[in-house]
């Protein structure tokens, strides 16, 4: 069987996921109608918000169902923006990491050709962490714009960086600014309390916990007032409009109640031990590559650089011995690009496009490290000839 360690572009529907989702293929109404068996969706659809709410730590009424994370990302964004300006014209200023997701950034360049968005690109050190002084800089700027939202993730998707939550809670309050996190990475690994976070609004996504494509769920605080980016039946607290999508949400449910339920029984622990032996394991291998993303990581994310390396070779080479990983690149409908993350923490061009992640699921095992490691050598040998061979 081919050795998997891209759970962070998405992972396997869990078996308690799919049971949910068969035993709602007999629902046939429109959760919206009022009907019995519009009714009867309707219960399940609440049930699974109710249970969503219940693993991520927050209240139903937080939780509006969209069609994933990207979505989600681009309501919170979009609509605290247009909220923000339409209460006060002055606030046009968005304040945001340089190594969120694009869903998160190319929004931001959105708002700023179209909308008259200003940014600030927080300073970030060499492992990613955003500068807490640089963000309280922004938010107390007293000249030009002012602050409409700050977006920095919870945990990065290519290195694993954590970012430094509470700090960036209380500067957000203390301010009285908005804070949108994209939550995505770090849900299947952390207990997430979207009621103690401090966050105005939060992105979550199924498929990276073991439930279906094409769903997930911005959290929003009752008090938080984020306008509609689209348009049609009112349903979700009248901002996502739209027809619930009751089984893939029933799965979404039933995949979290799974992730908290590995979490509590320590499963972060082992995966981080895989991490680990990866990690020295390739240092032993090859003595000149990087381990980007500093200490603080979550523990199923490894990237790392390998200096001379074409990445997009040493990707399918290992590809062709049953490993599949991912470049340490966005990578934008199917064309790899130098990671804007990399290039971000200070990486040169070169070692942006020679770095590769590995990122552990709840089923991985030490046999797919040591397959890794014996793939590894004669992957790296072609690799670097391709490089010299240019």
């Amino acid at each position: 069987m081919p050795v998997y360690l891209d759970h962070a572009a998405t992972t396997a529907l869990s078996p308690n996921a799919v049971d949910a989702m068969t035993r709602a293929r007999h629902l046939t109404g429109n959760p919206s109608s009022l009907h019995s068996a519009g009714r009867a969706a309707r219960a399940m659809a609440e049930d699974a918000r109710e249970q969503i709410a219940y693993c991520l730590g927050a209240s139903a009424a937080d939780v509006v169902l969209t069609a994933g994370a990207t979505e989600a990302d681009n309501l919170a964004v979009i609509g605290l923006y247009r909220a923000r300006r339409a209460a006060d014209a002055r606030r046009r200023l968005l304040i945001v990491s340089p190594t969120e997701h694009h869903a998160v950034l190319d929004v931001v360049d959105y708002l700023v050709a179209h909308e008259a968005a200003e940014v600030h690109w927080l300073a970030i050190d060499a492992h990613g962490v955003v500068n807490v002084a640089d963000l309280h800089q922004a938010l107390a700027a007293a000249d030009g714009s002012l602050p409409a939202l700050v977006a920095v993730m919870s945990a990065n998707n290519e290195t694993g960086t954590r970012q430094p939550l509470h700090e960036i809670a209380q500067l957000c309050a203390d301010f009285d600014v908005p804070w949108h996190c994209d939550a995505v990475q770090s849900a299947a690994w952390e207990r997430l309390a979207f009621t103690a976070l401090g966050c105005a609004t939060m992105a979550v996504s199924a498929h990276k916990v073991g439930g279906p494509v094409g769903v997930g769920a911005l959290l929003i605080r009752s008090a938080v007032v984020v306008s509609p980016i689209s348009y049609g039946g009112g349903q979700e607290r009248k901002v996502r409009s739209g027809t619930i999508n009751t089984a893939a949400a029933v799965g979404f449910a039933a995949a979290l109640a799974d992730c908290v339920s590995h979490i509590d029984s320590g499963m972060p622990s082992r995966v981080r031990e895989l991490r680990t032996g990866l990690t020295s394991r390739i240092c032993e291998l090859d003595p000149t590559a990087v381990i980007n993303g500093g200490e603080d990581v979550l523990p199923s994310i490894l990237n790392v650089t390998f200096p001379g390396c074409d990445a997009d070779a040493l990707l399918m080479l290992l590809d062709a011995q049953g490993i599949a990983c991912s470049l340490g690149a966005a990578c934008t409908a199917g064309v790899p690009e130098p990671s804007h993350v990399l290039l971000a923490m200070g990486a040169t061009q070169e070692d942006a496009s020679a770095s590769l992640r590995f990122s552990f699921g709840a089923d991985s095992t030490m046999s797919d490290v040591d397959a890794v490691i014996a793939a590894l050598p004669s992957a790296l040998a072609k690799a670097h000839a391709a490089v010299m061979a240019r």
